[in-house]
């Protein structure tokens, strides 16, 4: 004892006082440090340390929110969300053993290096294993009871239609944003607001306990369509039917309200299956009635002669020297199938003479018929809003040649989609107005864009109703019970700047022709069978499609039941 005091005593007396001083409060300011970091971490700045705890065994997650129902005009469901869990990991919190790691990968499907690289990736707090899982898997998932490995609630798209409307509504992706069609045109109003929980885990990285909402989500809003799923499947039924029948390429149907615009039906063939996309490709996809374009042949006469009607230029029954079926302009020949010395307008347009339609072209300006063919709508977008709509082709007249004004008036050297075509026939349909397309249900009647006065298209109503008869291009467009108006298209096609062999068949028509209800385009590409002509391919499906349609709308008969006399003498093959 008494050597420890002698060593105590000679240190002190070593050591300067006022080291000793300075030792004492260099210890006193690193206690009072401590003291004061304590005091502000737990009781004036303890979020710091609350944030710490909450990051072990706190953790805030997405709520998804529910994407809205697009529904047919009558309220029948055509894409639905059902819930659906996605599979998680933390790989922090992860404990699992090969067997483990091994299994899990044979219920999802994957490979076992990409599971593993996955799990134990911890510079990562959080990583899909795989999303949108049927019940069954997810049950042997948690069967397995690795710790972090959890579930989140999301939503998977499920169309009940199938492939009958899957052009026009499109699909979502596996986040549940709309990737083509109108789920991708109508994204903002579908989509809804996401918003985030907070949740408790245990030591184990599991769930225990919700710790309440952090952000309520909001749903999206549900979206009624103009389309009619009952004259949708009609539609898809009788165009895939033709299609297989003539051995096509593929082909289109719009039905439109001839009163609104509303697009009633709208369909493709080939098509696909937007509940299981394993094997669908750009083709089977895309919304050819709207987004392709071709030439659309004897379709056009009608706007060519109504614009020289309205113009002073002809008159319905004006004689027009058809040149015996073969006319040269610029050193180029036009012909006649059926050839005739003398045509009335009202004949050519029911026979489908090319040197009629030609010559009442030529009688007017450029000018004159570029205007007539732009105010019907063609080489403009529809207004329907639909992703990559077309716009279609009208060249400037200004640099029109004689041959390319009188090709033009038989529909070669432009081009419209099937949309746009349809759309232009609601002004024989309704008067001389033309309407705006819509996909969408409306409440309240349009007002269309007057184009042509009511007597010049109740002209051109007459002579689409005589297409319709014997003597005409498409008697097999005739409906029992109703009267039917419209025109055939036959049109080579063009590729690589030459025309081919190779045809496109189609019909535009309306019925019933007292008080017009519908309005029908049929599109044919490249039918087989040596029958390519638009009344004998195309003009079929509209009356079958028309004729239905009416009956299930129940619209009145404005023509005997009888009155469908189609002798095969009196079916006139239309000019190509």
């Amino acid at each position: 004892m008494n050597h420890v005091a002698s060593a105590h005593a000679d240190v002190t007396a070593i050591l300067p006082g006022w080291r000793a001083t300075l030792l004492f409060m260099l210890m006193l300011a690193g206690f009072t440090g401590l003291l004061g970091r304590g005091v502000y971490l737990q009781g004036i700045h303890d979020d710091f340390l609350q944030k710490k705890g909450d990051a072990r065994y706190s953790r805030v997650m997405e709520v998804s929110a529910h994407r809205g129902m697009i529904s047919d005009r009558n309220g029948e469901p055509l894409a639905v969300s059902t819930p659906v869990e996605s599979v998680w990991a933390s790989p922090s919190d992860v404990e699992a053993d090969r067997q483990q790691v091994r299994r899990l990968a044979q219920i999802l499907g994957m490979d076992v290096k990409d599971v593993r690289g996955r799990l134990f990736d911890t510079s990562r707090d959080f990583v899909y294993l795989k999303r949108q899982l049927p019940p069954d898997q997810v049950e042997k998932v948690v069967s397995l009871n690795i710790p972090g490995i959890m579930l989140q609630r999301e939503y998977r798209r499920y169309y009940p239609a199938g492939e009958e409307a899957a052009q026009i509504l499109g699909f979502t992706g596996q986040d549940d944003n709309g990737q083509e069609g109108l789920e991708l045109a109508l994204q903002e109003q579908l989509a809804g607001k996401a918003g985030s929980q907070r949740v408790i885990k245990d030591r184990r990285g599991r769930i225990v306990e919700d710790a309440g909402s952090l952000k309520v989500s909001k749903p999206g809003a549900d979206i009624l369509l103009s389309v009619d799923s009952k004259l949708q499947h009609l539609a898809y039924r009788e165009l895939k039917y033709a299609v297989i029948e003539h051995r096509a390429k593929s082909g289109s149907i719009v039905v439109l309200d001839a009163r609104s615009g509303e697009v009633l039906a709208l369909a493709n063939y080939p098509g696909f299956n937007p509940n299981s996309r394993n094997n669908t490709n750009s083709n089977s996809i895309r919304n050819r009635a709207v987004t392709d374009l071709f030439e659309p042949g004897s379709t056009m006469k009608p706007f060519a002669v109504a614009t020289a009607i309205e113009s002073g230029k002809v008159r319905p029954n004006t004689l027009i020297n058809t040149e015996n079926g073969v006319f040269a302009v610029s050193n180029r020949k036009i012909h006649d199938q059926h050839p005739a010395a003398m045509m009335t307008v009202s004949q050519i347009i029911q026979r489908s003479s090319n040197v009629g339609a030609a010559k009442v072209a030529l009688s007017m300006k450029p000018e004159e018929l570029w205007q007539g063919l732009s105010e019907s709508g063609f080489g403009e977008q529809t207004g329907s809003n639909f992703p990559g709509e077309a716009t279609g082709k009208l060249r400037d007249p200004k640099s029109w040649r004689p041959i390319e004004q009188a090709t033009m008036s038989y529909g070669h050297g432009l081009s419209v989609s099937l949309l746009q075509l349809a759309r232009a026939y609601t002004i024989f349909a309704g008067n001389g107005d033309l309407k705006p397309i819509s996909l969408l249900k409306l409440n309240e009647p349009v007002t269309g864009k007057k184009v042509f006065s009511e007597r010049t298209t109740h002209s051109i109503v007459n002579m689409l109703e005589t297409v319709t008869q014997p003597g005409g291009t498409a008697p097999l467009a005739q409906i029992s019970g109703y009267r039917v108006a419209g025109k055939t298209g036959t049109a080579h096609k063009l590729e690589d700047g030459r025309y081919v062999n190779r045809y496109v068949a189609s019909f535009v028509g309306f019925a019933p022709v007292s008080n017009p209800r519908l309005v029908v385009a049929v599109m044919i590409d490249e039918p087989g069978n040596d029958e390519y002509y638009g009344g004998m391919v195309a003009a079929p499906v509209f009356s079958k499609v028309t004729g239905a349609a009416l009956h299930a709308l129940n619209v009145p008969n404005d023509a005997p039941l009888d009155n469908v006399i189609v002798p095969p003498a009196d079916i006139i093959k239309e000019e190509v």
